[in-house]
């Protein structure tokens, strides 16, 4: 945790709300870490690692932002299982294979409760199906701006906030991309297929939350 003296009253009020936070995910047998910064997130991430071991990643712009996943393509350090290399359907079953069986999987969470539940929202499921189970350690990276006070706020965050502009960057035809909130479409586009809403872990400190003093992501 930074030292309280040298913070701004919102980067203060936001390591107090992380403090109270992670004391609830001890209590789901979620390990939990404070960041004041993305530089430190990351570094806080890299950290969790061993030599040669096998890493993946969900999609995040989370983890972009911080500079992780370009990190983790640059080291020669781990074995990396890297989604966007496999083009075909026979490709992406054994690169999924490979990912769900994975020593370390980085992604971020779309919204946290004050209670310490994780709330995800996922078009084809291989992200929230890595959380739920497989990856031998799950590391979460979020920025503040994810945190909610409920579980029913979170999932109105993440339909609404969230989605839209991940629609609009990942070219989706989907209502919530032409209008900017959620439309409760079943298109064939659509990016809310799953809801996985994590109360807690049965592997104590399996699922690892990086939270981090900055806004990040969607």
């Amino acid at each position: 945790m930074s030292d309280k003296n040298n913070l701004t009253p919102k980067q203060e009020n936001y390591q107090n709300l992380a403090e109270s936070i992670i004391k609830k995910f001890n209590q789901r047998g979620i390990e939990g870490y404070y960041c004041k910064d993305r530089e430190e997130a990351n570094a806080k991430a890299k950290r969790f690692l061993t030599p040669d071991c096998t890493v993946s990643w969900g999609g995040s712009m989370t983890l972009k932002e911080i500079g992780l996943i370009d990190d983790l393509k640059e080291s020669d350090d781990y074995i990396i299982y890297d989604r966007s290399k496999a083009v075909t359907p026979d490709e992406q079953r054994e690169m999924f294979g490979k990912i769900v069986t994975s020593d370390y999987y980085f992604m971020s969470s779309n919204a946290i409760t004050i209670d310490g539940e994780l709330i995800n929202i996922d078009g084809n499921g291989n992200r929230v199906a890595c959380l739920c189970n497989g990856p031998a350690n799950v590391i979460i990276v979020a920025g503040m701006n994810k945190i909610t006070d409920s579980v029913e706020a979170g999932i109105k965050r993440v339909r609404n906030i969230a989605a839209p502009p991940n629609a609009i960057r990942l070219n989706l035809n989907t209502p919530c991309a032409e209008i900017g909130h959620c439309a409760d479409c079943v298109s064939d586009d659509c990016i809310c297929g799953q809801i996985v809403i994590t109360r807690r872990s049965r592997v104590n400190g399996r699922i690892k939350v990086i939270l981090v003093g900055e806004e990040l992501g969607y």
